[in-house]
């Protein structure tokens, strides 16, 4: 059975940049306008500090944990220290387990390890109070039953989007896929003044920080009186409800053509959505259907490109006017080919079969993903 999977930030970024490769040269500097896309954004945003590892040099977060290198560490002195194998670790990050690694260098750790606890020396602290008290009357000792292990530290922070680099990345595509500042993103990852990665390598990407309200700036909602509601200012009328008008009007499903529903966009599929958009976390929304429903096109555009990702989930690229794009993966059986001109609705291929029946579909203004919700609703 042929599995689909949600195709990875680097697969739509190589597919967007062939995009705009077709059209405009080459920005080798990241700061012009690819495909209208700048880095000046990035440059501006506020990122949040990398939070400091426990005892073990460890951070924790909810799903994973990664290990930060100490001065002269190795990928196998760190796999000693939090007892795991070398071998393994080393693998899972794309490096051998002898070359040393930068100081702050993260490590990203293939299971879960127990996280340092704080020590405390209860009898010093209980010797010293002892000696502390008034010498009054004789000091009662009392045995206590054993303490129970303390709970796990919780993990710090919110937790970032871990990113494995794949063949032909660098630093600075990352930086501008994610839109954070490419010194952030070294700083968080213990990157060398050249910012080289490997391929196989997993960074986190910083944090962006939520900018708090101007001081002295009113809250949302303040100042507004909230208008009285109609039924409380005017009793409702002791008119019998019939079963019919109590009856609630049907909904159509996702993706179902409605004459009161005036959309800039249709929904791709007709389906379910089984996930919704998340800034950086999920850059579109999945709309789960049976295996061979149609997909079509959400509004009139070009076919820009036709690729697929390295676990080959099928992606179609469509171009449309004030530089929005279209992405749609894991369509299987394409009817269409690049650079063909497709209307809203029209058939671009048809859902795929296997354990993931669903379309990944996005909405891109250039380069920013944005969420499709307003264009469909």
């Amino acid at each position: 059975m042929r599995m689909f999977l949600r195709p990875t930030p680097y697969a739509l970024a190589t597919a967007l940049a062939l995009v705009a490769g077709c059209s405009e040269p080459l920005d080798f500097d990241l700061r012009g306008n690819l495909g209208g896309f700048s880095t000046a954004d990035a440059a501006r945003t506020v990122t949040a500090d990398r939070p400091e590892p426990d005892s073990l040099g460890v951070i924790s977060y909810p799903n994973y944990q990664v290990a930060v290198a100490r001065q002269s560490d190795t990928v196998t002195s760190i796999a000693n220290r939090l007892g795991l194998n070398p071998a393994q670790l080393g693998r899972f990050n794309g490096i051998d387990p002898n070359v040393p690694l930068r100081k702050g260098e993260v490590i990203a750790l293939p299971q879960r390890v127990a996280e340092a606890q704080p020590t405390v020396n209860i009898e010093e602290i209980a010797s010293a109070a002892i000696d502390a008290a008034p010498d009054t009357s004789p000091v009662e000792v009392t045995e206590l039953a054993p303490a129970s292990q303390p709970a796990p530290t919780p993990p710090v922070g919110e937790e970032p989007v871990r990113h494995k680099v794949q063949r032909g990345e660098t630093t600075f595509t990352i930086a501008r896929l994610y839109n954070v500042p490419v010194r952030s993103l070294a700083d968080w990852n213990g990157l060398g003044s050249d910012f080289a990665i490997r391929e196989g390598q997993y960074l986190l990407i910083p944090v962006v920080e939520q900018r708090a309200s101007p001081a002295g700036a009113a809250a949302p909602g303040s100042g507004t009186q909230t208008p009285v509601p109609p039924s409380a200012a005017t009793p409702l009328p002791e008119n019998d409800v019939s079963a019919e008008a109590a009856t609630p009007p049907s909904v159509p499903s996702v993706g179902q053509p409605s004459q009161q529903r005036q959309a800039a966009m249709d929904f791709p599929v007709e389906g379910k959505i089984i996930r919704t958009y998340s800034k950086g976390r999920n850059d579109g929304i999945d709309i789960a259907a049976a295996p061979g429903t149609p997909v079509r096109a959400a509004t009139d555009g070009t076919v820009a490109a036709i690729t697929a990702d390295v676990d080959k989930v099928p992606i179609i690229v469509l171009r449309h006017p004030d530089n929005l794009l279209t992405v749609y993966a894991n369509v299987d059986k394409i009817a269409v080919s690049k650079d063909d001109r497709v209307k809203r609705g029209e058939k671009l291929g048809v859902l795929a079969g296997g354990d993931a029946a669903y379309v990944h579909f996005e909405v891109r203004n250039g380069f920013d993903s944005v969420d499709p919700m307003p264009y469909l609703e």
